[in-house]
């Protein structure tokens, strides 16, 4: 179970990074910026699918939707950008020691 829970984890960094590096590339979609700012939004908004009253459901929402979403955005952009975050993104990766 923990192989499973770190290879997720590592999945959701590599998407986080790409996402950032994406963001910051020059040839963007415009589209790009206002759905990061949906997503910072949905991540801080008192709003959720399902409330935070429901112990441990609450959070739930959040822990998931908000990666697969990053995952969605990342599959929607241009192969080149995302090609160059890849580059920018594991040039940048620190190597454990």
């Amino acid at each position: 179970m923990w192989k499973r829970l770190s290879a997720l984890w590592t999945l959701v960094r590599r998407d986080g990074r790409l996402f950032w590096f994406a963001l910051r590339h020059p040839d963007a979609p415009p589209w790009l910026k206002p759905a990061a700012f949906g997503l910072l939004f949905y991540a801080i908004s008192p709003i959720d699918l399902i409330p935070d009253v429901i112990a441990g459901l609450g959070i739930v929402d959040d822990v998931v939707i908000i990666p697969l979403a990053v995952h969605l955005i990342l599959k929607r952009l241009p192969p080149h950008i995302l090609r160059q975050a890849g580059m920018r993104a594991t040039a940048t990766t620190v190597r454990p020691r």
